[in-house]
């Protein structure tokens, strides 16, 4: 595999004029730099406001960088900004495509956007690939909103893009509709297409992306191979059943925080670089309480995620 990184960011800067007489500019972006390696899927996340989107709008060409730079596929986005808007496939948040027209129709006039000969377009081969075929001759108002954003990555594919950037793709979609979403993704990455995504849902990216970048006020504040990032969390948690109720929760220097949980049941948050769930479980047998039952929870991208930033998703 190539070295080069699928999309190359350096010191980039957004500066919004100031809103009003006497308040200060705001700063979307304040010199954000890192590089989506070829061939993966990239988590790109972040709470709301934290600048994705401009990002993400940055690369696609529709709002202007303040300063710094940004290579698509090797292509600076001002100095050849043709091909860099031609290495780059965009699925939006929202869904945005005439609703009188055909999938088919859709992605027809949709390669000729891009200047793709009648011949060498591939709108059937897209249909089939994103299990639309059968819906080829419908109107795209008729589609489910499932099938409607399956013809979102249809479209955005129709020039044949090394990468694809899915912006909040499965937000507001049934458990089973991300799931058809996601095997589709992986099935484009399996062909070497390098996808990049924004997501609320930690889990899915935990589970999809090989590495991920986080974003907070307009600042990158991680980016790491997402085990890696994942291991960043130092907190634990060991819950266990105890033979007999209990009426308050044991409590320990060591212990990070101690709750209740149902009349038996204590669950202890502990620095699991301080110590182990054995040295947990020997704390509470010093204090007199016998434990009939006990499980572990390892830390998630979500601790991470708030330890870094402060916040939920």
């Amino acid at each position: 595999m190539d070295t080069e990184p699928a999309i190359r960011i350096d010191n980039l800067v957004k500066e919004y004029a100031s809103p009003g007489p006497g308040e200060a500019p705001k700063l979307a972006l304040k010199g954000v730099s890192f590089d989506v390696p070829q061939g993966g899927i990239f988590g790109l996340l972040g709470p709301n406001g934290a600048g994705k989107s401009t990002l993400i709008n940055i690369l696609a060409g529709l709002v202007t960088k303040t300063s710094g730079s940004a290579e698509i596929w090797g292509f600076d986005i001002d100095e050849s900004s043709r091909n860099a808007k031609r290495s780059i496939g965009i699925v939006p948040q929202e869904i945005v495509f005439d609703p009188f027209f055909t999938p088919f129709e859709v992605l027809e006039n949709h390669g000729g956007f891009y200047g793709i000969g009648k011949a060498d377009r591939r709108s059937e081969e897209l249909l089939k690939a994103v299990r639309l075929f059968d819906k080829r001759d419908a109107y795209a108002r008729t589609l489910s909103g499932g099938m409607k954003r399956r013809l979102l990555i249809a479209k955005a594919m129709v020039h044949s893009p090394p990468i694809l950037v899915l912006d909040e793709p499965t937000a507001g979609v049934d458990v089973e509709l991300r799931r058809q979403l996601w095997e589709l993704v992986g099935e484009l990455n399996a062909q070497g297409v390098t996808v990049v995504l924004t997501t609320h849902y930690l889990e899915e990216a935990e589970q999809l992306c090989d590495r991920i970048a986080i974003i907070n006020h307009g600042e990158l504040i991680a980016n790491k191979p997402t085990r890696e990032l994942v291991d960043m969390a130092r907190e634990k948690i060991v819950s266990v059943t105890l033979d007999a109720d209990v009426e308050s929760a044991p409590s320990h220097e060591a212990f990070t925080k101690v709750e209740l949980a149902g009349e038996r049941g204590v669950e202890v948050t502990y620095d699991k670089d301080k110590l182990n769930a054995g040295q947990v479980l020997a704390i509470l047998q010093e204090q007199g309480l016998k434990v009939e039952d006990v499980t572990t929870r390892e830390a998630d991208l979500e601790d991470v995620f708030v330890q870094l930033t402060g916040t939920g998703a």
